[in-house]
Formats: structure tokens, C-alpha cells, sequence
């Protein structure tokens, strides 16, 4: 994958506070966001899809990526750039085969050995997680609060882009980017925000400030 991605919104409606999920997509847009993924999990297909239109309507005229987590089938019918996959979701291979070569096709792991595997299958990047305590995901218990030190781990040992993700906030991610990680996948911390822009951009100087400790 050659975009950066520092920052990378996953997208939440029932953690936005009211605001329609493609207002907090412009203003992260604003802010500098590098991806958006569009979850919604607690939504139907049919709101997902409707959601997913606007968003690529906004994210196409932005020039920044739409990745659909977990469903390729909402992927292929939006024309979005890509998907993200996780450990009960389809193989990254099949989803290469169902998208094509061009399709950007993300990972959720929790060790290095998973990272091995995904990167070996395909995957243009990885999610790892969770690293801190989260509110947004139901995860099993060797996925939970995986720590900056696996994040190290997993960085050590493929070449693909990580971002870290569970937990991630703007006094946190600077230790994430520091640990080895390219950038910081959140929800809560843009779609909660008061100004979704700012923390966008915090959160940006957060993830560079921590790359910037790495490069010394």
C-alpha cells in the first residue's frame, strides 16, 4: 500500500453524538484523515448501504480511501476502494479474487504470527489490536489489550503498514506510533470528539511525534 496512513477513521454512528456519520467523515476529511472505514455495526445492510453512498460520494471527492469492514459484497456495491477483514470474515485471497488487484485489503491481527500470515496471504495492511482497553468491539480475551510491545512485535516482523488500534487516543497514540506503528486506527476519539477536525489533527501530530521519537 503506498498511502500513508496515520490516521484512520472507522466510522461509528452511535458514537457520534447525534451527528450524521458523514459529517463526522467531513470534518475528519477536514482534519487530515488518511482512510475511512465504514462500519456501522448496529446499523441494517439496507443503512449501511445508504450511509456507504454519501460517504463515497465524500470520500471520492476528497481523494481518500473507503474501506468496508467486513462485508466485500457492500464493497463491490458501493465501488469502494477496499475492505477491511477480520478473523471470522472471508479469506483475504477470496477477497482479492472477489475486488481485484487494486482493491485495498486490510487485516485485523493480534500477534506477530497472525501478521506473518496475513501479509503472506495478501494483505496490504494490518489492523492491530485490540492495544488498549475498548469500548467499541467485543474482543476475545487474547485480543484484548495486546499492548505497545506486541505492536513492536508485529512491526518487527512484516514489511506491510500496521496501524494500531482498541483504545487508541491522542495521549496514547504517540506510544503506539513510537512502538513501530504507522498510524493509529480510532472511532470514539474523532466521533466523540467536540471538534472531530482537531482531534483529527491531533491525532495526526500525535502519530508523527511518535515517529519522530523512533527516528532519534
Amino acid at each position: 500500500m503506498n498511502r500513508p496512513l496515520s490516521t484512520y477513521l472507522v466510522t461509528q454512528g452511535d458514537r457520534s453524538r447525534g451527528r450524521e456519520t458523514a459529517a463526522v467523515v467531513r470534518a475528519a476529511i477536514a482534519g487530515g484523515v488518511d482512510a475511512v472505514q465504514l462500519r456501522e455495526k448496529h446499523a441494517s445492510a439496507h443503512d449501511r448501504y445508504e450511509v456507504g453512498r454519501e460517504l463515497r460520494s465524500i470520500t471520492s471527492e476528497a481523494g481518500v480511501p473507503l474501506l468496508v469492514n467486513d462485508r466485500v459484497d457492500l464493497a463491490v456495491a458501493l465501488d469502494a476502494d477496499g475492505v477491511h477483514l477480520g478473523d471470522d470474515d472471508l479469506p483475504v485471497a477470496t477477497a482479492r479474487e472477489q475486488l481485484g488487484a487494486d482493491a485495498i485489503i486490510g487485516r485485523s491481527v493480534s500477534s506477530a504470527a497472525a501478521a506473518r500470515r496475513a501479509e503472506a496471504a495478501g494483505a496490504d495492511y494490518l489492523g492491530v489490536g485490540a492495544v488498549f482497553d475498548t469500548q467499541t468491539k467485543d474482543t476475545r480475551e487474547k485480543e484484548s489489550e495486546i499492548g505497545v510491545e506486541t505492536v513492536a512485535a508485529v512491526a518487527d516482523a512484516v514489511s506491510v503498514p500496521i496501524v494500531g488500534i482498541g483504545g487508541i487516543t491522542t495521549e496514547n497514540a504517540e506510544r503506539v506510533a513510537a512502538a513501530g506503528a504507522d498510524g493509529v486506527a480510532v472511532v470514539t476519539a474523532i466521533t466523540e470528539a467536540d471538534d472531530p477536525a482537531a482531534a483529527t489533527r491531533s491525532l495526526r501530530d500525535a502519530v508523527e511525534n511518535g515517529h519522530e521519537v523512533t527516528a532519534r
